[in-house]
């Protein structure tokens, strides 16, 4: 690289600038910015537009104006080195004092008879205009204040001037910073080359042009991103013709049902089809809220893997769902000839051994099973379709270890959490997304209403009514005991005082300490309506389906995300009559009575999910932290899925073309890619 420009090149320390001392490359480094490099890529947050000059007559208290005056006085207290400097301008039209308090150091860079050009909020003292430390410059000096100023974000010890008199400096290096987008990627698409982009993002002069160079910035940072996740993935796309079969028996299935499929169904199944009669390999993520009707879809996509000669398993996150997928297919499949059988740790070791043989030997074409099936010894003779259920709870490596059990097989994700599209597309971004809208006829939303601590004697009345009635409820607390620490339920406490206030019906509790025999025992009476009220922490987040179950109580609903009371909403309103959610918080925070009100708003879990993402960002929705998701500087991906979506589009494209990322035009990328995933990507240098 040319590194004219005083010597100066973008990986040089800080303290190579001129001015920059221990003291203040210190105060550099504290904010994570040690190379020139770090600083261009500090971007303004925002602008001030400081073009027009006013008169001071023209003055309006309380906005922020630019104006050019004399200095005819100035005041200050000789003897006192934090005395206020005062200082008395005037134009044409009038008079202002402009002051400075504690600002007598400054004294010396006023002279009496010079214009200055000052910008600052306007106010009066008594009758006269006044600007209390403004902003100020010599008129028509290189530190003229004027244009369109940008401002930067706060940096601990470092001034707003400081990093637009250092960005000045750096203006040459601009070009030698490295373009990290292949040219011919920049040409397909008419991107902004970096160098544009940096320019018109610190010195603007043109609204046009700021933002051509802030989509560039938008999309670089997710094309690096997506990059970066394909090539983590690259192993998981497989070229080779995938397994096919026909969806006729399918779809004869669907037709025999006693109810219509939905419109949402019905767009999911024709996009599965396609995938399962196409010689395409599908990787689809079909997201449907709770009782939107997916396992329906896998039922489908399996009676027609088998009716095929082709086996097919689906792998769900607990044995208690494990169960519950058997006891339905069971009904549902053996019409066809066919026996679904059950894989899971805790079953009878000569039963486990007669399904792993009858799973080799191809005659067991159907199985459910949970993380058993990962195990070496589980060996399918002709598998065709691989299905994970809940999917977030699973990890990418425990679906790719599935899938390799089998040549070229077919893949479909499901899970009832629904993710922004923008999210789904980042975490999935290998797959293809269906979702499924709309819930099935008969359905009635659940009723969701806010409580305080005084409510709870009505709400705890309302839970009564409902028992008396024949059905039966849940309690859900944050916490498992009580904690000095916390001012919040636990379930331990909640489930002790309910036991006294309910003691004329059987009271239950579940939660992540007990064993796991212990929690699936509670679990099943509560399914079996041998418990009435079930008191329970998180862990019924995705549980078993329990129609007769009307009531959901979550206390202290502050301590839990919009995504999780989402979810733990679903637990109720199965079945045909009208169910109840009550949300019991004493919280003033804004985000926490902004996630109620969005709960009793809607039920609709997309847009539920939709702000969520704009409440907390896409790093704390689903683990995204712990998925490595890399801090964005300019993207928002609550605003900016369509351009996420032209960039998953272009990195699966360099990806299929580059799988190493080895071709020269994409050496750039790749460092850029190392740089924003760092130790979480294994990228040969």
């Amino acid at each position: 690289m040319n590194t004219d420009f005083g010597g100066l090149k973008p990986s040089d320390s800080v303290s190579t600038i001129k001015g920059i001392g221990p003291k203040k490359e210190k105060a550099f480094n504290d904010n994570g910015i040690h190379t020139l490099e770090d600083i261009v890529y500090i971007f303004p947050r925002s602008y001030e537009d400081r073009r027009t000059l006013i008169s001071i007559s023209d003055m309006k208290v309380g906005e922020e104006v630019l104006v050019s005056a004399k200095v005819v006085s100035k005041r200050s207290n000789m003897f006192s080195k934090t005395a206020p400097l005062s200082l008395i301008v005037q134009d044409d039209t009038g008079v202002c004092e402009v002051v400075f308090f504690n600002g007598k150091f400054l004294d010396k860079l006023f002279d009496i008879g010079t214009y200055y050009t000052f910008y600052g909020k306007a106010s009066k003292n008594f009758d006269r205009n006044q600007l209390i430390h403004p902003q100020f410059a010599k008129t028509g000096s290189k530190d003229d204040i004027r244009g369109i100023v940008p401002v930067y974000p706060q940096l601990s010890g470092i001034s707003q001037n400081e990093i637009r008199r250092i960005q000045r400096e750096l203006k040459p290096i601009y070009q030698e910073v490295e373009d990290f987008i292949p040219k011919s990627l920049q040409e397909s698409i008419n991107l902004a080359s970096l160098q544009y982009s940096l320019e018109n993002l610190h010195f603007p002069t043109d609204g046009k042009k700021v933002l051509s160079a802030k989509y560039r910035m938008v999309f670089s940072e997710l094309l690096t991103l997506e990059t970066g996740l394909m090539y983590i993935r690259r192993g998981e796309s497989d070229s080779k013709e995938a397994v096919s079969f026909s969806c006729e028996k399918g779809e004869a299935f669907a037709n025999n049902l006693d109810f219509e499929l939905t419109e949402g169904q019905k767009n999911a199944w024709q996009s599965i089809k396609t995938d399962l009669e196409s010689k395409k390999k599908m990787n689809r993520l079909l997201q449907g809220d709770v009782g939107s009707g997916k396992t329906v879809i896998a039922e489908m996509a399996m009676i027609s893997a088998a009716s095929e000669g082709y086996q097919s398993v689906i792998m769900a996150p607990t044995e208690l769902l494990a169960k519950q997928h058997l006891e339905s297919f069971k009904k549902d499949f053996e019409k066809y000839g066919f026996k679904p059988e059950i894989l899971i740790s805790n079953m009878d070791r000569s039963e486990k051994k007669r399904v792993i043989e009858g799973l080799a030997s191809g005659e067991v074409k159907v199985l459910i099973a949970t993380h058993a099936v990962l195990r070496e010894n589980v060996v399918f003779d002709n598998l065709g379709l691989v299905i994970t259920d809940e999917q977030h709870r699973f990890g990418v490596n425990q679906r790719k270890t599935l899938s390799s059990k089998g040549e070229a097989v077919n893949v479909l994700v499901m899970t009832a959490t629904p993710i922004p599209r923008t999210l789904a597309v980042i975490l999935y971004g290998d797959l293809d997304v269906s979702q499924i809208r709309t819930m099935p006829k008969g359905r009635m939303p659940v009723k969701t209403s806010m409580a305080n601590s005084e409510d709870r004697a009505r709400v705890y009345g309302r839970v009564r009514d409902e028992l008396e009635k024949g059905r039966q409820a849940y309690v859900v607390a944050p916490l498992i005991e009580d904690s000095e620490r916390i001012d919040a339920s636990s379930a331990d406490k909640l489930y002790k005082e309910l036991c006294k206030d309910f003691s004329d019906y059987n009271v239950a509790l579940v939660h992540g300490s007990m064993k796991q025999e212990e929690k699936d025992a509670a679990m099943e009476a509560f399914a079996k309506g041998e418990v009435s009220l079930l008191v329970s922490t998180v862990v019924i987040e995705v549980g078993i389906n329990v129609p007769n179950a009307t009531v959901m109580v979550i206390e202290n609903a502050e301590r839990f995300g919009l995504a999780q009371l989402h979810q733990l909403r679903g637990r109720v309103g199965r079945g045909s009559e009208e169910s109840y959610c009550f949300l019991i918080t004493d919280a003033e925070n804004e985000i926490a009575v902004k996630r109620a009100e969005i709960m009793c708003q809607t039920t609709d879990g997309f847009e539920i999910a939709e702000e969520d993402l704009k409440l907390r960002g896409p790093g704390e929705i689903f683990g995204t932290r712990q998925h490595g998701l890399p801090q964005m500087l300019f993207a928002d991906l609550s605003r900016h899925g369509d351009v996420l979506e032209k960039a998953l589009e272009s990195a699966k494209q360099i990806i299929k073309d580059d799988p190493e990322l080895a071709d020269p035009d994409n050496e750039a990328l790749k460092r850029r890619v190392k740089a924003m995933f760092g130790e979480e990507i294994e990228l040969a240098l």
